[in-house]
């Protein structure tokens, strides 16, 4: 797929690059969203030099969201590092929350000032943010101005957006006519449900935006759209793939002469040519491919493996495997065996047994095993039945949690735990301590971020939670780690880079472990969460260490969270669960009991993470079933990975 991945961002128009038979937006895809960042920071740099050089403004359309974050990094670098200035840039945000005080930390104006203005020499009368405090009755007189202010400035040279799971750009939720311009708009649930964890909790999201209209939008000379991770994949696909569709008004792009996306392999990894590029082109029938290719024919077809006909691989545009293989029956039962031998219930290797096509090696017996968490849950609602059979299986279990999770903790549970310390704890200094954490969370007001003895009892009370969990599954105390990584303790949302501190504590461990095999969570939907943040910490670790001679036996196997599980077709080893561990798993999720019922990053989906991690389960065992496997009533997937 490597030979798919574009290297640059190139000025092409609609229909006259290689994918156009499925795609009717231009798009580029890139590996990493850091380097596409970069590349689309240096195309708004050579417009605002070349702007300066002509003595002219440079008017951008801007953007909020994690997608756009780097980019703005990377424009901020360029102004401190080469010299950048944004003297002659004149600015319009895309949108705003209404009502919303523009000194709320949800505000959009504290958006932009964090991460980009304070940071630039811009002029402060250059910068335009639509006003979240505008009185009802003014608000279409204001819009009207705001329409106004963007065409005496010139019209928009360049437009950055973002795109959101409905299909809307900026907040143009769908319905949005294609003409339509700056207005009052009122929230699609699943625009304030994506929106939930940054407010703490869905009730707290404004029901209205002030928003630049799908016309404004598309009056720009060049719109860039970011789309980061799999929980874009879909969307992406739908607007870059499909039909012109109000409901979905990204699609009104399609028409733009010199719009381009922006995506990382997640976002893209459902465009056909990476979901199927057999039906684009001439592949290459390695492995992997023919793995991908029977396990969608099957999925397609709704067939099992062994029941594919050499007519379901010709009439589905895969006749040049047909051709290459010789048979579908020979075909089929290669592939058949494949997946089998995925399956394991010895994820730290069987004793004694024939290792040859089994996914971990039967030596050592007794294995020593790292579980990187980057929160104080993600052990047991990813892997617990995984990391259940381990312990049970004699294995040396390490929990390794990266954060201490604190900022998901309610002021309501913390007081709760407050206030029974209190009751419990004789007059004294640790009492004073309590008493004063009690006065913090009660004074505390909407925008401030907990204060130390806040974060500290939040801390805490996650870390107790996780070892009730850890001896539930019988790991010893002493082999229950809290790393605490420093860039996660800011108390608030946004985290700082990782740096190499964390490292040197993730490396620490790993070094005094020694481990057989290590675990560690492959979410990579977010460039800027804490998932892909701890997993970054410990590639980074294991790669430093990789020269020591222990690291030769050290294998690394990636985890999902409760969103998302590994395509059949990615999966190295699947451990599969007995209806009694699955009840198990749950009674380990249930003692995270702050995470449970009034959780505060919840994220889009509203079930409970519980309920996420048996569904997710349930699904992979079905889709082995249907594939024609043995029948399960659940199964934990895991890819290797070769750091």
């Amino acid at each position: 797929m490597k030979d798919q991945v574009m290297d640059g961002i190139r000025h092409v128009k609609v229909g006259t690059y290689e994918y156009s038979r499925f795609e009717k937006i231009h798009n580029v895809v890139f590996e990493k969203s850091s380097k596409a960042s970069y590349l689309v920071a240096k195309e708004i740099a050579d417009i605002i030099r070349d702007k300066a050089s002509k003595g002219e403004k440079c008017v951008l359309g801007l953007a909020t969201g994690s997608s756009p974050i780097r980019v703005y990094e990377e424009l901020i670098k360029m102004h401190k590092e080469e010299g950048l200035s944004f003297k002659n840039v004149i600015t319009f945000n895309l949108d705003e929350y209404y009502p919303m005080n523009p000194e709320s930390i949800h505000s959009y104006h504290y958006f932009m000032n964090e991460h980009l203005f304070n940071h630039i020499d811009i002029p402060k009368e250059q910068i335009h943010i639509p006003d979240g405090t505008i009185p009802q009755e003014e608000i279409h007189a204001y819009c009207k101005a705001y329409e106004e202010k963007i065409e005496q400035a010139g019209g928009l040279d360049f437009q950055l957006l973002g795109i959101g799971r409905t299909g809307h750009i900026g907040f143009n939720e769908p319905g949005s006519h294609f003409n339509s311009i700056t207005r009052s708009i009122t929230l699609d649930q699943l625009t304030r449900e994506d929106a939930a964890g940054s407010f703490l909790g869905i009730e707290n999201v404004p029901k209205k935006a002030i928003t630049m209209g799908v016309g404004t939008v598309k009056s720009a000379k060049r719109i860039v759209l970011l789309a980061w991770g799999h929980k874009k994949a879909e969307i992406v696909k739908k607007t870059i793939e499909g039909e012109e569709d109000a409901h979905i008004p990204a699609t009104y792009l399609q028409d733009h002469p010199n719009t381009t996306f922006v995506l990382d392999t997640e976002a893209a990894s459902m465009l056909t040519r990476f979901e199927s590029p057999w039906l684009v082109d001439a592949v290459e029938w390695r492995n992997p491919m023919i793995k991908r290719a029977v396990v969608w024919l099957c999925d397609k077809l709704e067939k099992s493996i062994l029941r594919l006909t050499d007519k379901d691989y010709n009439e589905n545009g895969l006749a040049s495997l047909l051709a290459e293989k010789g048979s579908s029956y020979e075909l089929n039962i290669e592939m058949f065996n494949q997946l089998q031998h995925t399956i394991t219930g010895w994820p730290g290797g069987k004793p004694n047994a024939d290792d040859t096509n089994r996914p971990e090696r039967k030596s050592p017996e007794r294995k020593r095993v790292i579980i990187f968490s980057p929160h104080p849950d993600d052990d047991v609602i990813s892997m617990g039945g995984t990391f259940d059979r381990l312990v049970a299986q004699g294995h040396e279990v390490h929990i390794a949690y990266q954060t201490s999770g604190n900022i998901a903790v309610s002021n309501a549970d913390a007081l709760k735990f407050a206030e029974v310390a209190m009751d419990f704890l004789p007059e004294g200094k640790e009492l004073e301590k309590i008493q004063k954490a009690i006065q913090s969370i009660n004074k505390k007001k909407e925008n401030e971020i907990d204060p130390v003895e806040v974060r500290e009892l939040k801390g805490l009370i996650r870390k107790r939670e996780s070892i009730a969990a850890t001896r539930y599954f019988n790991v010893p105390d002493d082999q229950v780690h809290f790393l605490n990584l420093p860039f996660y303790e800011t108390g608030a949302v946004k985290k700082n880079p990782l740096g190499q501190k964390d490292i040197e504590i993730v490396k620490d461990l790993i070094a005094k472990v020694r481990p057989h095999q290590v675990y560690a969570a492959g979410d990579l939907a977010d460039p800027h969460g804490t998932h892909k943040v701890c997993l970054d910490a410990v590639f980074k670790s294991m790669r430093e260490l990789k020269s020591e001679p222990f690291m030769k036996d050290c294998w690394l196997w990636l985890y999902r969270g409760a969103w998302h599980e590994w395509e059949i077709h990615e999966i190295d080893m699947a451990v599969p669960m007995s209806p009694d561990q699955v009840l198990r798993k749950r009674k380990a999720i249930f003692f995270h009991q702050t995470q449970k019922d009034g959780v505060l990053f919840q994220g889009e989906d509203l079930r409970e993470f519980w309920v996420r991690a048996e569904d997710r389960n349930k699904k992979t065992a079905a889709h082995y079933r249907k594939l024609g496997l043995a029948d399960y009533a659940a199964i934990e997937a895991f890819k290797r990975f070769d750091y």
